[in-house]
């Protein structure tokens, strides 16, 4: 099903208030959003090479998961058919009906949940077409391949002994930690620095007053002048202070006369430079932008071409400046967006919906982002074993980590071959998976069952491979080349007991689910370190709005190596939000405290009469003090005044009638 692509004329985007609006125009980028049926299963979820059979169907037949489950008939070796044939005897011939076995009263065939697409898609449109053809209920198809069968016996309990492989040395490429000089003191924005140097600030300064002349060439009415890398920090700075300080619109931080007035911006950049510079910022050279949108649709078009070279000064930096400690983790990050790029896709598992898909490898001890991939179709991932599989291989770097390093994923990621893979790189890899994929064991044998008490271990190993069954609230399925199934640990839970009373109870736990909830969260700590003072806002191109990603990566990274940095001095280091706001102070040029606003008064002393006779100033124009009056009940003349109240008032050393007076 493909989605709606909306193009918006220029005269729209004239029309556009600033960086508020989004376009969804992609005049640069080729917006073609149709969806395959593969990626249609990833949106759901599923990986189509590690969760569906490739048996053969009719044309009636929506795609269905293949049902996973034990066989106790051996199952063909598919090696060992004859070249060019299918392993099962019936796949041959189309139409031709296989035997038909026999089912006990009551028993029903059981099915696996297919992607919700297919069963939409394919039951509407089936349907229709037979009702339209005439054709009878009775369909014949092809039956299915059977899922791999492993030949483990039956699962094993806690009490019997795992005898876990032997443990990969851990020999990282470079010491783990930051790569700076331990004996010079770094400033927030030398941090920063780090990964937008001035080189790479020139040439986007340069790129964006290309495409500032571009467009004022094709008849945009504003003004423009050349934008400088000193003015390029300052308008990075207004981009971290919009992400500490919030409000609804970019406009209302230079609104003007009301209680709700924002006065450091205006100091920095007007209004209208800052959304001029937002709507031109451009990280590619416009000359050759042309170039690559005429090579859409050939294998030499690159649909990241307006990222670059910042996505890969960016990325060289984060490798270049650290070095991971031991415990890895990889998962997915959304970017919101609302623009239709073809590169965008919804994602209903995560807290933003819908948006560009990165895949991000992270240190699990500090949230540091290593490295990442921006997702651009299933044409980036061309091997054939899967997207799980490339999107994970794509990150892992054996010449830059080194080796023995632990990598944590989800259930979308964990397959047998992906862990026997890294295994034989010397990476661990640990991860939950999905009862109803393929290659893993499927024996009844001594299983878990549903009521089965909690604290519950089922474990089968297969070589470096153990695949590990808890009874929780629920069923966990985890599989591990790290760690052995049970070493005694046991974790605490609140459970009922019969007289309805609430206690805690210490349950086994399996070792390899104690370190995965240690380890797994190092992308969710980039992602919350990341959102908390995120610089993202709505924007007119789709590039702009990775290139906020990016500040966020650079200044969340920076934080971090300032952390590290001070933890190797024995130093107490800033809060994020302090270093935030010393990186956007120093950007902006100027310091985060600021002295006190003096106050200006008109009450002030002066004398009563202007006397030019040097001779009579001593007693022309003296006034009787208002104040001793009142409160001395005294008639004192005094040739001193307030300028505000007009009154006369006593100034002099021993009655200050003046002070008295206004306060």
């Amino acid at each position: 099903m493909a989605s709606v692509v909306r193009y918006s004329t220029e005269e729209e985007e004239e029309k556009a208030e600033g960086p508020e609006l989004e376009s969804e125009d992609d005049e640069e980028s080729g917006a073609e959003s149709f969806l395959t049926d593969e990626e249609m299963a990833y949106l759901e979820g599923w990986d189509p090479v590690e969760d569906f059979d490739d048996y053969q169907q009719d044309d009636e037949e929506p795609r269905t998961s293949p049902v996973l489950q034990h066989d106790s008939s051996p199952a063909e070796d598919p090696s060992t058919s004859p070249a060019g044939q299918d392993a099962s005897p019936y796949a041959s011939t189309k139409g031709e009906q296989p035997p038909q076995h026999g089912r006990k009263r009551g028993q029903t065939r059981a099915r696996s949940p297919s992607p919700p697409h297919s069963r939409a898609q394919g039951s509407r449109s089936k349907r229709a077409q037979r009702l339209s053809s005439g054709r009878t209920k009775t369909r014949s198809r092809s039956p299915r391949k059977p899922p791999p069968v492993y030949s483990a016996t039956s699962w094993t309990t806690e009490e019997d002994p795992d005898a876990c492989p032997e443990t990969k040395r851990f020999v990282p490429a470079r010491p783990p930690g930051h790569k700076l000089n331990p004996d010079k003191t770094y400033t927030p924005l030398d941090l920063f620095k780090l990964f937008f140097s001035n080189k790479a600030a020139l040439t986007i300064c340069n790129h964006t007053n290309k495409q500032a002349a571009k467009k004022i060439a094709k008849g945009k009415k504003y003004t423009w002048t050349n934008i400088t890398t000193e003015e390029f920090f300052k308008y990075v700075g207004l981009t971290f202070f919009v992400a500490l300080v919030k409000l609804s619109k970019i406009s209302d931080y230079w609104k003007k006369n009301t209680i709700f007035s924002v006065p450091f911006p205006a100091n920095v950049m007007t209004r209208d430079r800052y959304q001029v510079i937002s709507w031109n910022i451009h990280m590619s050279d416009p000359d050759k932008d042309g170039e690559n949108d005429r090579k859409k649709g050939t294998p030499h078009h690159d649909r990241l071409f307006r990222l670059k070279p910042l996505l890969d000064t960016i990325k060289n930096a984060c490798l270049a400046f650290y070095h991971p400690r031991q415990n890895l983790a990889i998962n997915e990050r959304m970017v919101a967006a609302k623009a239709h790029t073809g590169m965008t896709r919804p994602m209903k598992a995560k807290p933003i919906a819908y948006g560009f898909k990165l895949f991000v490898l992270a240190d699990s001890s500090n949230g540091y982002t290593v490295d990442f991939t921006v997702y651009t179709g299933k044409s980036q991932f061309v091997s054939g074993v899967g997207l799980a599989y490339d999107s994970v291989m794509s990150l892992i770097n054996k010449k830059y980590l080194g080796s023995g390093f632990h990598l944590y994923v989800d259930n979308f990621y964990t397959s047998p071959k992906l862990f026997k893979d890294l295994f034989s790189l010397n990476v661990g890899a640990c991860g939950t998976y999905r009862d109803n994929r393929k290659a893993y064991p499927h024996t009844d044998s001594n299983a878990l069952k549903k009521n089965a008490p909690r604290g519950s271990i089922r474990w089968i190993r297969q070589g470096p491979l153990v695949f590990v069954k808890w009874m929780d609230t629920r069923e966990v399925s985890i599989c591990s080349t790290i760690h052995p199934a049970f070493s005694g640990n046991t974790m605490k839970r609140r459970v009922k007991t019969k007289g309805y009373n609430w206690t805690t109870k210490c349950i086994p736990c399996p070792t390899p689910i104690m370190e995965y909830n240690k380890y797994r969260g190092g992308v969710d700590l980039s992602d919350q370190l990341i959102q908390h003072y995120t610089g993202h806002h709505k924007s007119m191109r789709w590039y702009q709005t990775l290139f906020f990603h990016f500040l966020d990566i650079a200044a969340t990274n920076s934080y971090l190596l300032h952390k590290d940095l001070c933890r190797e001095k024995q130093e107490e280091p800033m809060s994020h939000k302090d270093f935030l706001e010393e990186l956007t102070a120093q950007l902006c040029g100027v310091t985060v405290k600021t002295p006190c606003a003096q106050t200006h008064s008109s009450h002030v002393p002066v004398a009563i009469t202007k006397v030019l006779d040097v001779s009579r100033r001593a007693s022309y124009g003296r006034k009787s003090c208002i104040n001793c009056r009142q409160t001395r009940k005294a008639n004192q003349c005094t040739p001193w005044k307030c300028k505000e109240c007009d009154v006369a008032l006593c100034v002099i050393a021993d009655r200050n009638c003046f002070e008295a007076w206004h306060s």
